[in-house]
């Protein structure tokens, strides 16, 4: 089974995710609303993918998914961010991020990135 922990400001958002992924037998380890959360549940958790939003308040998610590679190289993170823009999708692969997704997203599309992320090892 794999563990997921959703990163996003929206309730409504993390929800989604949440109903999204576990039809499809994917395990919600952990929630937050921002990126102290993350970083701190990143920790507790260790999920195998982290589903993570760019624009949050407080640490964006660009700045926890520095964090969080710092604590663990091999993290697999997948940013999301409903603008979509070029230079959010560069930035993030550049910091280690595995896979970026624009909302709203498909359900399918979602399912398929967290499997083939989850998947991915480094030098695999």
């Amino acid at each position: 089974m794999i563990r997921v922990m959703i990163v996003d400001d929206a309730l409504f958002m993390r929800r989604l995710y949440h109903n999204m992924l576990e039809k499809d037998d994917i395990s919600i380890v952990a929630e937050a609303a921002n990126g102290y959360e993350a970083i701190a549940l990143y920790q507790e958790t260790r999920p195998d993918v982290v589903l993570m939003d760019i624009t949050m308040p407080g640490m964006p998610g660009i700045e926890a998914l520095e964090e969080i590679m710092r604590i663990d190289p091999e993290a697999r993170v997948i940013m999301s961010s409903a603008m979509g823009q070029e230079a959010f999708v560069r930035e993030s692969v550049k910091k280690g991020a595995k896979g970026f997704l624009v909302k709203p997203m498909v359900e399918a599309t979602l399912l398929r990135m967290v499997r083939s992320v989850a998947q991915s090892r480094s030098g695999a």
